[in-house]
């Protein structure tokens, strides 16, 4: 991973976090909240996971632990202020990744996992390839969510978000 591509993948965090903030508003709260059989059970909790996991990472890779309880914590109830933290988060992740360099992503990087606490040294940029590739995993199954609550989200690709390759 280069520090472009970085960039570019937290360009692309922000502007889909943006596209489904915008269309889960859109619902009642309890569609939001409805169990629908998902890993994190609903909409509103899928988000809540997807904020979480961001903060735990970007936490590790300031120096800056992020501590929860389980990685099903509810951070925020009301969707508001989720939704206010996320755009925060988003912003704090494009701000970190401007200041990567080819040798910060290249250099070892130690972290404790939650699920498997044991110290794990890899280089920064598998971290970060991870990092972004679980926001997408996530995403993922959200979209799945909203179709299934008939919610049309708009294209996903990262090809089509605006100004990408620039």
């Amino acid at each position: 991973m280069t520090p472009r591509q970085a960039r570019t993948l937290a360009a692309y965090n922000h502007w889909m976090n943006d596209k489904l903030y915008a269309v889960c508003a859109d619902l009642p709260d309890a569609a939001r909240r409805e169990d629908r059989g998902a890993f994190f059970r609903s909409i509103h909790g899928t988000l809540n996971h997807l904020l979480l996991a961001d903060r735990v990472w970007l936490g590790r890779f300031t120096g800056e632990p992020y501590v929860v309880e389980g990685l099903d914590q509810e951070l925020y109830a009301d969707f508001d202020e989720l939704r206010a933290e996320r755009e925060r988060t988003d912003v704090d992740i494009v701000s970190w990744t401007d200041r990567q360099t080819d040798e910060t992503l290249a250099a070892a990087f130690e972290f404790r996992s939650i699920t498997n606490p044991k110290p794990r040294t890899l280089p920064l940029w598998v971290c970060v390839t991870h990092f972004f590739n679980h926001q997408a995993h996530h995403r993922g199954q959200l979209t799945t969510l909203l179709a299934q609550a008939g919610v049309d989200y708009g294209v996903t690709d990262l090809l089509w978000m605006p100004d990408v390759g620039r």
